[in-house]
């Protein structure tokens, strides 16, 4: 069965809005070889209607670049979660409409790699509520800001995780990889 790995960008207080703005200043060698080797490594990308629409008006215009990412997205299956979004254009981008959850779990008995899903706070608290996420790869950044979106809210149960990597990086960035504790 494919594993749902969501890969997020957090502040320490656990905030992942706006990352482009605060998060690129945060990107040394060793971060962007972890991020390049989990683009590279996943058989697909799972994202929400605002993060494909922010994905798509900058990824199909990169072409061959050095790291080799443009290509992989631009080529590899994507899936979308959207309620209002009609046709992808982006090559290779599946709509999810309907019942999600049960559209999640069809894909994760399809034969093949792990799919990430990245940004989509909505869709990532939305799947986590169903026990439809295998594992969260959070990488920390030093950086508090306050105010802003966060990728678990007051709105969720409690989940159990269990730590599986921590991995500090010289711009003091931490990866923090999590999987779900099996209920007991």
């Amino acid at each position: 069965m494919r594993k749902i790995i969501a890969c997020e960008f957090l502040t320490l207080d656990g905030v992942m809005e706006a990352s482009e703005q605060w998060q690129p200043a945060y990107v040394t060698e060793d971060v962007a070889e972890v991020m390049t080797s989990h683009i590279l490594g996943a058989d697909g990308t799972l994202l929400g209607r605002v993060t494909y629409e922010m994905f798509v008006g900058y990824w199909p215009l990169q072409t061959h670049n050095e790291f080799g990412i443009a290509d992989k997205l631009n080529s590899e299956p994507k899936y979308v979660v959207s309620s209002t979004l009609q046709k992808a254009d982006w090559n290779n981008t599946t709509v999810i409409k309907g019942n999600v959850a049960e559209e999640i779990v069809r894909l994760k008995q399809q034969p093949g790699g792990y799919i990430r899903l990245v940004g989509s706070a909505t869709l990532v608290q939305s799947l986590t509520g169903a026990g439809l996420i295998d594992e969260f790869w959070l990488l920390v950044h030093p950086l508090v800001r306050g105010r802003g979106r966060r990728l678990f809210n007051e709105a969720m149960e409690t989940i159990s995780l269990k730590l599986v990597e921590a991995r500090p990086f010289r711009s003091g960035v931490a990866l923090l990889r999590y999987q779900p504790k099996q209920q007991e």
